[in-house]
């Protein structure tokens, strides 16, 4: 019988998700490298199927799936260490979704359409806060506008906390490309190249630009898109030193020797598997997504904002509605796909709601 397999559950992001699955009634099998751990948290919950998989024994992995299955991922830094897991989703004829916010990652998992198409089965990347609310946002500005032709989309946090996980992918993007939609197509665009302000909750807040899903999902599920750009909220001084920070890390990427050095100085300097906000920490923390549709001369047709929790608490839960409802046969479609692509805007927006997000 097919089955999810949570594999990093004994993560900051992997163990909140195995509880929110428990929490729907999903009876998934917890995977990671270390046994210990697994079986702590197995009988923490109350119980549940281990098994011990590595990405440094690609077997390992693969050898948790089978056609049908659903593999649910939060092994990051997803440069880094997702690789493993995406190949053997795709191996198996299983779904996959993961938590990554690395839009080269996202870029690789795009680059697979085709063959999850022919193996029948859908890869959702970056199915979580990172970014499943700007996607919906956006699909609904452009489900009102349906003449506009570019999106902006921006993500805001009040009060945010960061767990060892996400620092340690945001260290890890420091050194890669970004890209943009432009013209229709996909292009390399430096991240940070851009800043602009939202209106956000009344007030104004800055964002810079960074590489997303949106770019990639929105022109498939709106062909007459040509333009998408999405923004990280920061402070403007932030946004600025980003900015500039990308000029000399963008240098440094092209001299490969410099760039490996550079990376491995990063590494042993920002861990990952480290936690993250506790629970009252999270309770604090207030987030949105904006999206803008636009016509060809910048003019705003529509516009929608959707607020939310902590970003951990949504992408959890929205992660464990994704999987049990990918295992119950939900999905309208195989190949790489956006969150607006594989759901429908009715049924992303409900269960965004339950998640914590809405308008």
């Amino acid at each position: 019988m097919p089955k999810i397999v949570l594999f990093g559950a004994t993560g900051y992001t992997g163990r909140l998700t195995a509880e929110a699955l428990i929490a729907r009634g999903a009876a998934p099998v917890l995977a990671a490298r270390n046994a210990a751990a697994l079986e702590k948290l197995a009988a923490d919950l109350g119980g549940a199927q281990t098994a011990v998989a590595d990405v440094t024994e690609p077997d390992s992995v693969r050898a948790l799936l089978d056609r049908g299955d659903v593999l649910v991922t939060t092994v990051g830094p997803f440069l880094r260490y997702g690789g493993p897991a995406l190949a053997a989703a795709a191996a198996a004829g299983a779904h996959y979704f993961d938590s990554t916010g690395e839009g080269p990652f996202i870029s690789t998992v795009f680059d697979r359409d085709e063959e999850a198409r022919k193996a029948g089965v859908g890869l959702l990347t970056a199915f979580g806060f990172d970014f499943v609310p700007g996607n919906l946002a956006a699909g609904l500005a452009l489900r009102e506008a349906p003449d506009a032709v570019r999106a902006d989309i921006g993500y805001f946090i009040a009060s945010p906390g960061a767990s060892g996980g996400t620092r340690a992918s945001m260290a890890g993007m420091l050194f890669e490309h970004g890209f943009a939609l432009r013209g229709g197509r996909i292009v390399p665009e430096r991240t940070g190249s851009r800043i602009r302000t939202f209106d956000v909750a009344g007030r104004p807040r800055t964002g810079v630009s960074i590489p997303g899903s949106e770019h990639l999902a929105l022109s498939r599920a709106y062909p007459q898109l040509r333009e998408a750009d999405v923004y990280l909220g920061l402070p403007p001084a932030a946004a600025r030193a980003l900015q500039a920070g990308s000029l000399l890390t963008g240098a440094v990427a092209r001299m490969e020797p410099v760039k490996r050095l550079a990376e491995g100085a990063l590494e042993r300097v920002v861990k990952g598997s480290t936690g993250g906000p506790g629970r009252e920490a999270r309770a604090r923390t207030r987030s949105w997504a904006v999206a803008e549709a636009l016509d060809d001369s910048g003019r705003v047709l529509a516009s929608v904002t959707l607020a939310g929790i902590d970003p951990y608490d949504f992408t959890s839960a929205i992660l464990a509605w994704g999987a049990q409802t990918a295992l119950d046969g939900g999905l309208l479609g195989t190949g790489a796909l956006g969150p607006v692509e594989a759901f429908g805007l009715e049924a992303l927006t409900a269960a965004a709601a339950d998640a914590g997000f809405s308008r």
